[in-house]
C-alpha cells in the first residue's frame, strides 16, 4: 500500500513556543571545512592549514563559521522550511565557541513569532531562534531566522511520476 511521504510543515502548522530538536546530527570532516572554504573563496589558513593552525591557541584548524551557519540552517529544513517561499534574513548570529574538524553538530529551534505577510496572501512569516551545539552539548552558534512559509495548498507540489512498481 502506498503511504504519503513527509512533505513538511506549512505556516498554519506552527505555534509560538514550538520547539524542534532537529533529527539529524552531522560530523564535520576536514574535507567539509577545506571544500567550503575554497568554494566560498575565503582562504584563511586557520581553516585548512594544519601547520598554521598549530600555532594558534586552538592548535588545530577551526571550521569556517559560515559552514557552521549553513549546516545548522540546513539541519532545520525538515522541521521548519521544507515549504519555504523565501528566507528573509538571519539576525543576531553568534558564535560563542569554535567548531573543530571531527565535532558532531546538532541543532534545535524555537518558534518566536508568526504573522501574516503584508505583501503575499499565500505565505506567512515565521521567525525562529536556532542554536547549534556539539557532541558535548556546548552551544557553538545561535541565530534568529525569518522566512516566508507557504500556507496549506498554496505552494508548488513535488512531482511524482507514475511508475509501475518499486521493484
Amino acid at each position: 500500500m502506498k503511504k504519503e511521504s513527509w512533505t513538511g510543515r506549512f505556516f498554519e502548522d506552527f505555534t509560538v513556543g514550538d520547539v524542534y530538536d532537529h533529527p539529524l546530527g552531522r560530523t564535520v570532516l576536514s574535507a567539509d571545512n577545506t571544500w567550503f572554504t575554497l568554494l566560498t573563496q575565503a582562504p584563511a589558513p586557520i581553516h585548512f592549514d594544519h601547520c598554521y593552525a598549530a600555532q594558534t591557541q586552538w592548535e588545530k584548524p577551526i571550521v569556517n563559521s559560515t559552514f557552521t551557519l549553513a549546516l545548522v540552517t540546513g539541519q532545520s529544513v525538515t522541521d521548519l522550511s521544507q515549504n519555504v517561499f523565501a528566507n528573509l534574513g538571519w539576525d543576531q548570529v553568534r558564535l560563542p565557541k569554535p567548531v573543530f574538524e571531527g565535532d558532531t553538530i546538532y541543532s534545535r529551534s524555537e518558534v518566536l513569532e508568526l504573522r501574516d505577510s503584508e505583501s503575499r496572501s499565500n505565505v506567512g512569516i515565521l521567525k525562529v531562534k536556532t542554536i547549534g551545539f556539539n557532541q558535548h552539548g556546548t552551544v557553538v552558534i545561535s541565530f534568529l531566522r525569518t522566512m516566508m512559509i507557504f500556507r496549506h495548498g498554496q505552494g508548488p507540489k513535488i512531482p511524482h511520476p507514475n511508475v509501475e512498481s518499486v521493484a
